[in-house]
């Protein structure tokens, strides 16, 4: 795979002395916009911070960033073709969407009703990804290097109807985005997929009814005008996907190129943990004053949710194998470490 950085070296004169300043041309893209959660943190976080780092460390080397946000150049059913193959240099990458290629990290998906905790997904599956080699070697054999986890505000129900009891989802359409499907299973509702790009069409043309989705997801795509009727189900945070570098240009970056990429990711995780934390809350009070209407689903109606899904993790066993074990093991001991208390324990016999 050939590298896609673009240097071009200029004399650059500094009191009596001249040096070489490298200037490295990183295509960066995604195929969501510039307002979607993920997006602004690589927007607003990675890019300036790697930067920022690159002058502190003397300006020897400097980033020229050409920008591909919103789907320019991929769709959201292209995000890990799009970095593996060098169509962008770094992207986001929805994991969610790729159950068949990556499915290691997609275990959040079929382990609902674990945490409400989006800063501690992030700073789990930051470190697993890195120090679990199960998970670090999947992105690398998809030609990929891990950079920063990208992660969803809790799940819950927007739809045209309220939810008041698990009859209430009988017979209806909802979309829920790749593996989150597996939600839905024996609770009478039929899941269609799709993501933050198509729902507000979907559920204004009658292809669904409503979606299972976030706050932070909802408010910028304006999906609450087609589905003013929120039901707060808390069926939990997700690892979503990461942001990550085609491995052949990561690897041929120089070293403190290479460094600042890493610091920077690490804290675009921070940075990302608190935007979405804050723009959570602040999407309920606007989409509120715009007409959404918020309900809670009853204890007893949520625990017939959790206790009534089929043991859907057992496909995803089946098919990740021991590399699964593994990483469901680690997953759930880093949550209970962390003082998690999950409603069903997924993890139970292995």
């Amino acid at each position: 795979m050939k590298l896609t950085a673009i240097t071009t070296v200029t004399a650059m004169l500094l009191g009596s002395a001249a040096f070489a300043q490298q200037s490295i041309t990183v295509n960066i893209g995604s195929s969501h916009p510039e307002a979607n959660i993920w997006v602004y943190a690589m927007k607003n976080t990675f890019q300036p911070e790697v930067n920022r780092l690159l002058a502190e460390a003397g300006n020897e080397y400097t980033v020229n960033w050409v920008e591909n946000y919103a789907g320019t150049l991929y769709k959201f059913t292209d995000t890990r073709e799009a970095v593996m193959d060098g169509i962008v240099d770094v992207g986001m990458v929805g994991t969610v969407w790729e159950g068949a290629n990556m499915p290691l990290q997609n275990v959040t998906y079929f382990t609902p009703f674990a945490t409400e905790d989006h800063r501690m997904i992030i700073e789990i599956f930051d470190e697993l990804s890195e120090s679990l080699p199960e998970l670090k070697n999947s992105w690398a054999e998809n030609g990929m290097v891990h950079l920063s986890s990208l992660i969803t505000d809790s799940y819950d129900i927007y739809a045209t109807f309220p939810v008041n009891s698990m009859a209430d989802l009988q017979n209806r359409k909802l979309n829920a985005p790749g593996t989150s499907a597996n939600w839905l299973r024996e609770t009478g509702a039929t899941p269609v997929d799709g993501a933050l790009t198509t729902y507000y069409t979907n559920i204004q043309t009658g292809v669904t009814e409503g979606t299972l989705s976030f706050a932070s997801g909802i408010l910028p795509t304006r999906v609450y005008e087609v589905a003013p009727e929120l039901t707060r189900v808390g069926i939990g945070s997700m690892y979503f996907g990461g942001i990550a570098a085609n491995k052949d240009f990561y690897e041929g970056l120089p070293a403190p190129v290479q460094e600042a990429f890493r610091a920077a990711a690490k804290a675009t995780s921070i940075a990302h943990g608190d935007y979405v934390g804050d723009l959570a809350a602040r999407a309920l009070t606007e989409m509120q004053a715009a007409g959404l209407t918020i309900h809670d689903l009853p204890a007893e109606e949520k625990a017939k949710w959790v206790n009534g899904l089929p043991n859907i993790i057992e496909p995803w066993l089946e098919q990740t194998g021991e590399d699964g074990k593994t990483v469901l093991k680690a997953y759930f001991a880093a949550l209970r470490e962390r003082g998690a208390t999950p409603l069903r324990n997924w993890d139970e016999g292995l």
